[in-house]
């Protein structure tokens, strides 16, 4: 670890590559509002559409979800006038960042990525060579601000490992102790939510079923229709979290509760062992409409004023690059570029 002291800050990000669902809002933005309002750290989160580009985006598709995602931060809770609140590709120093990461990272290391392999498949000769390198801007990304912790889910964990090794490759080959060793904060009832229809499987807004996830902008009737249907076994739920075990789609449906109410797992079966899920699922969906039909109706308003979005990104962006400008500088100082 390193032995500098830095400003305890946060940095995280979604990419806008499609509607945001339940999965993104307990897996990432829900931990990020209550890091900002906690007062324990600086903090940086980001619409990261520079990422979303290492595959093919419509660009108007691209425009429309990079604000709705800013309207989907704001409604659940993040403030512009308490989190730095970004579009990553207003905020240049990103991606010279990555380049100099780029040139830091090793090929092997890449290669290792398992997120990689299960993106490209077979057809690793035909990706975008920014799918294989983007682990390193993920760690520009986290590195420019001097963050010192990163809220993501537990998919992410291997990148975050890798940003921990290009901080110490780089402090190591300058002789330095510049970039922190970063802490990732992955924890939570439901850091992973699974899919309505398949509890082996995460919830995902790519998924060709619209029932499988609940989107941020359904309605209440959407969302409490969609818990019904929801995939369940016919046992009884168990008294104590042992007992999910072996039942992926009443584990998901406990985690979703649990992380809704702000509560354990086990207080949820304390107070709903032994029920029948004709019984749960009304309460899930009731607690469910309860807190997500207000973010619905604060996104719409605000996706009706797209100009207010833009300005408080281009505030974000100000604000960020007053944080990163300086670092970028003393990168390159470090690296021996002139002029820097």
């Amino acid at each position: 670890m390193s032995d500098t002291s830095f400003t305890p800050r946060v940095f995280s990000g979604i990419q806008p590559s499609g509607g945001l669902t339940l999965g993104n809002y307990l897996g990432a933005i829900k931990r990020f509002v209550d890091m900002q309002n906690a007062g324990d750290f600086e903090t940086v989160y980001c619409m990261v559409d520079l990422h979303a580009i290492t595959v093919w985006q419509d660009p108007a598709a691209l425009r429309h979800n990079t604000r709705e995602l800013a309207a989907g931060f704001i409604a659940s809770g993040i403030s512009p006038d308490k989190s730095i609140l970004i579009n990553q590709s207003q905020v240049p120093e990103h991606a010279q960042l990555a380049w100099i990461f780029n040139c830091v990272a090793r090929m092997g290391w890449m290669q290792r990525m398992t997120q990689f392999k299960d993106k490209a498949g077979k057809n690793t000769q035909n990706v975008s060579l920014g799918l294989f390198g983007y682990p390193a801007l993920m760690a520009a990304d986290i590195l420019i601000y001097h963050a010192t912790h990163v809220p993501v889910g537990d998919d992410q964990k291997q990148h975050l490992e890798l940003t921990r090794d290009i901080a110490i490759k780089f402090n190591h080959d300058f002789g330095v102790d510049f970039f922190p060793v970063i802490e990732p904060v992955i924890e939570g009832a439901a850091t992973r939510v699974m899919s309505l229809r398949d509890g082996s499987k995460k919830m995902s807004k790519s998924d060709p079923s619209d029932a499988s996830r609940i989107n941020m902008t359904d309605d209440a009737d959407t969302i409490a229709k969609k818990i019904r249907k929801a995939k369940t076994d016919p046992d009884a739920l168990p008294s104590e979290a042992k007992g999910l075990e072996e039942r992926p789609e009443a584990r998901n449906l406990v985690n979703i509760y649990a992380a809704l109410a702000d509560i354990s797992v086990d207080q949820v079966l304390a107070d709903h062992g032994g029920a029948q899920f004709g019984s749960f699922k009304p309460a899930l969906a009731e607690l469910a409409v309860d807190k997500l039909s207000p973010i619905s109706k604060e996104m719409s308003r605000l996706m009706a004023d797209q100009a207010e979005i833009d300005r408080i990104l281009a505030q974000g962006a100000q604000q960020a690059r007053a944080l990163t400008a300086p670092i970028l500088k003393k990168t390159y100082e470090i690296v021996g570029m002139v002029g820097a």
